[in-house]
């Protein structure tokens, strides 16, 4: 699926957030966001996931405007395609890893959340607390859950932020081989390993967060 953004502009209030951002996001590949801290990577990619609406401009996949569609079209585009993998995990920590999974009760043994699981490095954990992971391991478990539903498309913000070195190159290597499964992969990262490993890089326009509307 590609993802795009066309002009795209986002403002709170008289604030002008990000302006003028036009990015191609194609499947099998990764595209990195990049830009200094306050440059707006996050805003594009919330926007470009439709977690975001844009003040200006549109986003589309596959050539279908999306981002001004009802709230029942963007559900079923978080259900059906995409997945995110956001800086806090979006982890619950006081429920099993099997459920942060499939975010639902499943059967401990069932075969496509320990597949998941085995994909990422975390097999056999299924009935453990996720609060006990450490940060690189729920970073792990945010993207299992995107295998497990066979996401096309896969939102990243910061993956790499707080990782050791090892974790690092743990993590890039996941998310490198989901987008050689055909998936769509756009990151918000400063993190220049991170950034080599992307196919493309897409530098924020600036500034960004000074601009005001008048």
């Amino acid at each position: 699926m590609i993802i795009e953004a066309h002009d795209v502009g986002v403002a709170i209030g008289r604030r002008r957030i990000i302006h003028g951002e036009s990015v191609r996001c194609a499947p099998g590949q990764m595209t990195a966001l990049t830009g200094p801290s306050g440059s707006g990577k996050t805003t594009l990619l919330h926007t470009l996931g439709l977690l975001l609406p844009p003040t200006t401009g549109r986003v589309t996949a596959d050539g279908t405007a999306i981002s001004s569609g009802s709230p029942r079209a963007r559900r079923a585009f978080w259900r059906d395609h995409a997945a995110f993998v956001l800086q806090d995990y979006g982890i619950i920590d006081d429920e099993p890893v099997a459920f942060n999974v499939a975010l639902r009760r499943t059967r401990r043994a069932d075969p496509k959340v320990r597949a998941a699981l085995e994909h990422v490095g975390l097999g056999g954990r299924e009935g453990e607390p996720a609060g006990h992971l450490s940060g690189g391991e729920k970073q792990r478990l945010a993207l299992a859950r995107a295998v497990y539903r066979d996401a096309r498309v896969l939102f990243v913000d910061e993956p790499t932020a707080s990782l050791d070195a090892a974790n690092r190159e743990r993590v890039i290597g996941l998310f490198t081989d989901f987008a050689r499964r055909g998936a769509t992969v756009a990151i918000a990262t400063h993190d220049e390993h991170m950034i080599a490993a992307c196919a493309h890089r897409h530098e924020m326009n600036e500034p960004a967060t000074t601009a005001s509307i008048h």
